[in-house]
């Protein structure tokens, strides 16, 4: 059977000395299959545009700025991971430029600006805490994992670089 999964993006909007990173704290809708999480912004591609316009149509609806340089960290394909066990499959960002003034809150929850050796320290789903390393790593390669899960939990991870 072919792979069909849903289509999205991730992206980690730093500051501008690169020491922080914009965060939503998942907490506006009690429905949320990420209720209570952090994560970075994102969401859904939609059918006519690229996986580039996605990513920074979604930090404009989601933070309020425009996207000026963005980098292509890696690749995660998610098995299972939607809220009905749905396949996802996203391309993950960076974002090192930006114009605006960056929103303090949106339908999903609070922005906030956390500093990078905090990141791990904060309430996430379980799997990022593998990819979110070699988000911020210094390999200038992009990543690409699989990271199954079932019933709202990581079954495994890996990846290569190339």
């Amino acid at each position: 059977m072919p792979y069909t999964p849903i289509v999205g993006t991730l992206g980690y909007v730093l500051s501008e000395d690169g020491s922080q990173v914009l965060m939503i704290h998942r907490n506006a809708r009690p429905d949320d299959h990420h209720l209570g999480k952090y994560n970075g912004l994102g969401g859904k591609l939609e059918a006519d545009e690229d996986i580039a316009a996605c990513m920074r149509r979604e930090i404009a609806e989601e933070a309020g700025i425009e996207v000026h340089d963005m980098h292509l960290r890696g690749t995660i394909s998610w098995p299972g991971f939607g809220k009905h066990g749905e396949d996802w499959l996203g391309f993950i960002f960076i974002i090192t430029r930006y114009s605006g003034q960056v929103q303090t809150e949106n339908r999903e929850g609070t922005l906030e600006w956390v500093a990078r050796e905090r990141l791990m320290e904060l309430p996430m789903w379980e799997g990022d805490r593998h990819f979110i390393p070699l988000v911020f790593d210094d390999d200038p390669r992009p990543f690409h994992g699989v990271m199954p899960y079932r019933g709202g939990r990581m079954q495994a991870w890996s990846f290569s670089r190339v």
